[in-house]
């Protein structure tokens, strides 16, 4: 997928940007546009060449939310088609999909949010690392004032993020909620003037891609988001042990003590599509079912 119509993408010195591109609906989600940043993903993780990701909106939205009346004339929630067995992939919610994709990227994701940003527009914001909200943003979590539930995966993330009182009082009122009160309950880093959103994203991302070594941010992505997970800490401690012993005899270990011996900037040469330790991936990927 060489040509995308309901998102922008691009990539200058290190940084890949996603920006929703649908402006004249609010950048309304939509399958293509969960299937194009699917797609953009795939190529962000083979491409050695970019080390951080900044999602954005262009116009005055994030993500309004899903398309209400979708071009396609079907339902904007789920798909219409009937079926008998509730593991059928097309029962599969495309909000999830993204955001499971999102989780398993190896790059920091940095959401640069804009604008209102409700539904799958709040929820899709959850397997960012870091999110840095514009002053004129809006937040909601809106599906119960919609005759539906949490979606994408946000019943396991957003407790994780801002605690289950929280993430209970958001979903279970519907309200939409403004940038501060996001920021006091710790859905997003920090709030920016409009103008000052971008530019202190992209500071953050410069800060990672100029100073990290990609395979070690790969593996702590990994660690950070699936071991508080794992059911006592000797998982963490085996995983840690494993890396620690693999990552000291890399030559990014080496490059890294030398760089700072020597004050100067470090130059990593282990490359994340070639330069995984071998006990990585630790854990098995469920399927759908």
């Amino acid at each position: 997928m060489t040509e995308y119509t309901a998102i922008r993408y691009a990539v200058d010195d290190g940084i890949a940007t996603i920006t929703l591109y649908r402006p004249e609906k609010m950048n309304a989600f939509t399958n293509t546009m969960m299937a194009e940043m699917i797609d953009a993903f795939d190529r962000i993780d083979a491409d050695d060449d970019v080390r951080a990701v900044i999602v954005t909106g262009e116009g005055r939205a994030f993500c309004a939310g899903a398309d209400l009346t979708p071009d396609s004339g079907g339902g904007p929630f789920s798909s219409d088609d009937p079926v008998s067995d509730l593991s059928d992939p097309r029962v599969r919610d495309g909000g999830g999909m993204l955001t499971l994709r999102m989780f398993q990227c190896t790059k920091p994701v940095i959401g640069a949010i804009n604008g209102a940003a409700v539904g799958i527009g709040a929820t899709m914001q959850l397997p960012m690392d870091m999110r840095l909200a514009s002053s004129a943003a809006r937040f909601g979590f809106v599906f119960a004032r919609r005759g539906i539930v949490p979606e994408a995966a946000s019943s396991w993330f957003l407790p994780k993020l801002v605690g289950y009182q929280q993430a209970l009082e958001w979903c279970m009122t519907g309200r939409v909620f403004d940038a501060d009160e996001a920021l006091a309950g710790g859905l997003v880093r920090s709030v920016h003037a409009p103008d000052d959103l971008i530019p202190a994203a992209t500071a953050l991302a410069r800060e990672i891609a100029d100073n990290t070594a990609p395979v070690s941010i790969a593996l702590t992505r990994a660690m950070l988001w699936r071991l508080p997970s794992a059911p006592h800490p000797m998982h963490a401690h085996r995983v840690d042990s494993r890396a620690i012993y693999t990552r000291s005899r890399s030559g990014d270990a080496a490059e890294g003590i030398s760089s700072f011996l020597e004050k100067r900037a470090a130059t990593y040469p282990d490359r994340v599509a070639s330069g995984m330790p071998g006990f990585y991936p630790w854990w098995d990927e469920p399927n759908y079912e």
